[in-house]
């Protein structure tokens, strides 16, 4: 390397206008450079953001003095979108924001517009809502899981994990039509029963997927690199979880005994045999071995919801709240018009003067829909509490004083979905 001293250049900060060879040189540093801090955005653009996420962060050398996290660039308007369709509608809008778990989206929010209603569906329809919602927390998990893995190198975790989800989005298409966004409910039921065939086949998924989940566990679990890259690393305790407002597997690994499905039980979960896993570590790794556990439950659900599925409808008789059968609506001028009133702008289903919340516990955690009903078919309110927007706000407490590396581990381990923080 040239001397500076014989090229002119000084380690002072400012270079001096010296002669270089036929040409002079003046140069000023940029503002900032040498004072030991920088700021630097991680994301969106970084591929272990998975989306539109963005922190701001403020560095020292390696170590992270502060962060800001920034919910996003999706602009989707959500909320303004359901205060602007009737309610069935909008169910096709609750897709999007969780694409990782659709079917959990449309049940949560059918149920939010049912307590508004007050009205209660079939045995029947509460117990297939319950089988997709279980077998989409699998999916949502076990994904999860794959990318966790391979933000910190191990491929071929995502690889498997992406089959199995892939075998779950054939049962999903051929229950609603949808693999990715499923608009499989409807307020008071289901669009459809379920399809021919297709019990014999979610049960030889559940029959699999115990050996896959314990290959999975086996790589991760006894991966030095994984778990020197996770335990201990983006610790949130439990005081910080619940000042936060984080639930979920999140919370859970935290030490938060707290689940809806048990201590709020809807869709009949009180009559079934699930245990919840909890955590007292609240590290990238310890939210990991919730996820896992969490699908074990999961299957033990499914295969007790299976055993004892009712017969019947999947839509409430009573009043003039359900889409009529297509056979109806091509047959009965009754059926035709009721279907008409339903579905045409300015009609509608219209819901009673009051308002409600409603929580269920989707994969990420507590999805809470506040619905205000003016008489008309559609909301005069409509606000949803995304489980992604909480915990994605406690990320600051987990990275701020660790090194910039933990970001990509504590990010995995978070599973933020970017649409559940538009605002």
């Amino acid at each position: 390397m040239a001397d500076l001293k014989a090229t002119g250049l000084t380690s002072k900060g400012k270079i001096p206008t010296e002669p270089f060879g036929d040409r002079a040189i003046s140069f000023e540093p940029e503002p900032g450079l040498g004072e030991g801090r920088m700021i630097l955005n991680f994301g969106p653009q970084h591929p272990a953001t998975h989306g539109t996420l963005r922190l701001s962060l403020e560095l020292e050398g390696e170590i992270i003095v502060s962060a800001k996290p920034d919910i996003g660039f999706l602009h989707t308007g959500f909320e303004k979108l359901g205060e602007n369709r009737n309610y069935n509608q909008f169910i096709t809008v609750t897709d999007r924001m969780n694409y990782m778990s659709a079917m959990s989206n449309n049940v949560g929010f059918a149920l939010a517009v049912e307590e508004l209603l007050e009205i209660e569906v079939p045995p029947r329809a509460q117990a297939i809502r319950l089988i997709m919602a279980e077998l989409s927390r699998i999916s949502d998990h076990i994904l999860c899981v794959g990318l966790q893995g391979m933000d910190l190198g191990a491929f071929s975790v995502m690889l498997w994990s992406f089959i199995q989800r892939e075998k779950l989005y054939d049962v999903f298409e051929l229950t609603s039509g949808g693999r990715l966004t499923t608009s499989y409910t409807r307020v008071g039921g289901l669009a459809y029963d379920l399809p021919d065939g297709i019990i014999p086949r979610i049960k030889a998924f559940l029959a699999k997927v115990p050996e896959i989940i314990d290959e999975v566990e086996y790589m991760l679990s006894h991966n030095r690199i994984f778990i020197d890259r996770t335990q201990g690393i983006g610790v949130l305790t439990k005081e910080n979880a619940i000042s936060y407002g984080v639930t979920g597997p999140m919370a859970r690994a935290a030490g938060v005994d707290h689940d809806l499905r048990r201590d709020r039980p809807y869709m009949g979960y009180q009559n079934y045999d699930f245990d919840v896993p909890v955590k007292t570590e609240g590290d990238a790794y310890a939210r990991y071995e919730v996820r896992v556990q969490e699908m074990r439950e999961s299957l033990k659900i499914l295969d007790q919801a299976l055993d004892n599925l009712p017969s019947g409808p999947v839509n409430c008789l009573g009043g003039k709240v359900r889409l009529p059968g297509k056979d109806e609506v091509y047959t009965k001028m009754e059926s035709l018009i009721h279907h008409f009133i339903l579905s045409m702008p300015g009609h509608g289903l219209e819901t009673p003067k009051g308002e409600i919340y409603h929580a269920t516990e989707s994969p990420n955690g507590e999805l809470g829909w506040f619905l205000v009903g003016d008489g008309t078919s559609i909301p005069y309110r409509a606000r949803v509490r995304p489980p992604s927007f909480y915990n994605y706000s406690a990320i600051r407490t987990m990275i701020e004083g660790k090194p910039l590396a933990d970001i990509v581990s504590v990010l995995g381990s978070l599973n933020v979905i970017a649409g559940e923080l538009d605002r």
